[in-house]
């Protein structure tokens, strides 16, 4: 996510970087304190952004580093006429009060001139120290040492959006978190145009517009996209005349921005050419708790037929999960424009995954891949790819197997039998869990 916002924000990750993956603590490089402020209002993986003056490995090195910082630099926020405080925050260890006060009368070297506001203080200096990620070895002295002023925090985001207090919901509605987190993947903008093959309740399209952009989606179920049929909130049998995509968008003052949202198959054809979007960012089903169908003929063997309340009746057949992801590459690299992203989630069985599971496009970058772990067996995967070559007619069937690109065979690809073999090794571990 940090690295998507860094690329649409403005900055990058700084040469001073320490390459330690599980370090709670990154140094970046952004052009401006506007750009920070920027960065922290969209992301929710990370909890504040500082100035950083100084930092290093023991904390000789954090007061040499910090006698080194330009002084013009901080003494705006060091006046007479200001208030501050200095804040301790140490990660995977908890000090005493005392340890605390030691490690803050450390620092009389800095000619803080204002005076002490513990409550509302107009600067806030923090010390960070870094223990490590294994409590049950923590070391006596930190590994890393930083101090900086308090820029920017965000935290507010996901309570109000969350999804309790949302007017429409279904059985399947994404975390505002996670929707958020999957805007930023996709590097959402004001203006963008953002479409949801599998739009289900609308929450995809909730943070998108958050963000500025004008959304769209589709969906196979006619009651869902109508807001008819049974509720799925808790003591609640209907859905009420108003609970729909459209009064989601409008209970966050985002009406302006939703385009519409249609009753359609995603393994069908409906858009003209040329038709092109700035991110798709979906969450497939997976045919657990939302079932995987696609608009069947008379002809075919006919697995159901669902009618609405408003007498609407069509015809449905099973929508293998291979064939779901197939297509859904192959109408982000056809109508996605240039530079354009798409997000998605791929469940996966954990003892079997490989790589070589992730579907590819020739006309699509892997940008990167995120584990959400479900259980010790099972999780889901958060893909974020980005088009980087023009959809031409041969293209039309491609996928990835063994490293070259060769024509998509349906059912017999390794895929559809890994797939199917996900979906009822999660459903029953889903089970399990219920019992």
């Amino acid at each position: 996510e940090i690295t998507s916002l860094l690329s649409l924000c403005g900055g990058q990750f700084s040469s001073e970087q320490e390459i330690r993956v599980n370090s709670p603590f990154w140094i970046l490089s952004i052009p401006s304190e506007e750009m920070a402020r920027g960065l922290m209002k969209r992301t929710v993986c990370a909890k504040s952004i500082f100035e950083l003056w100084g930092h290093g490995r023991s904390a000789g090195e954090l007061y040499a580093s910090l006698k080194s910082y330009p002084m013009d630099k901080m003494l705006p926020y060091l006046q007479s006429d200001s208030t501050y405080k200095v804040h301790i925050h140490t990660f995977n260890k908890t000090l005493t009060q005392a340890q605390k006060i030691k490690k803050i009368d450390a620092l009389e070297f800095l000619p803080f001139k204002g005076k002490v506001n513990l409550k509302n203080p107009e600067h806030i200096f923090w010390i960070l120290e870094d223990y490590g990620m294994d409590p049950n070895n923590v070391p006596e002295e930190p590994f890393h040492l930083y101090f900086g002023r308090w820029v920017h925090g965000q935290r507010e985001l996901i309570e109000s959006y969350s999804v309790k207090k949302r007017h429409f919901i279904g059985n399947t509605s994404m975390d505002a978190c996670l929707s958020f987190i999957m805007a930023n993947h996709g590097r959402v903008k004001p203006n963008d145009v953002v479409y949801d093959p599998f739009v289900g309740t609308g929450g995809l399209l909730i943070s998108s517009a958050h963000f500025g952009a004008y959304v769209c989606g589709a969906d196979i179920d006619y009651n869902t996209i109508h807001g008819l049929g049974k509720a799925s909130r808790k003591n609640q049998k209907w859905r009420g005349p108003d609970e729909n995509i459209r009064a989601n968008l409008r209970q966050y003052g985002l009406e302006k921005y939703y385009l519409d949202a249609l009753v359609s198959d995603s393994s069908r054809p409906i858009w003209r050419k040329g038709m092109l979007f700035d991110a798709i960012i979906t969450d497939p089903p997976y045919g657990i708790r939302e079932a995987t169908r696609r608009t069947g003929s008379q002809k075919e063997t006919v697995k159901t037929a669902e009618r609405s309340t408003e007498n609407h009746i069509f015809v449905s057949s099973n929508y293998h999960l291979s064939d779901i992801f197939f297509d859904l590459l192959k109408f982000a690299a056809e109508y996605l424009v240039m530079g354009g992203r798409l997000v998605y989630w791929l469940p996966i069985y954990r003892p079997e995954y490989t790589e070589e599971i992730v579907p590819r496009h020739p006309c699509l970058k892997l940008i990167s891949n995120c584990e959400q772990m479900l259980s010790s067996h099972t999780s889901r995967r958060l893909i974020t790819m980005e088009k980087v070559k023009e959809f031409k007619d041969q293209d039309q069937n491609s996928y990835l197997l063994d490293g070259q690109y060769t024509p998509y065979r349906g059912h017999n690809s390794f895929r559809e039998k890994y797939f199917s073999g996900v979906t009822k090794r999660i459903a029953k571990e889903e089970k399990d869990n219920h019992k």
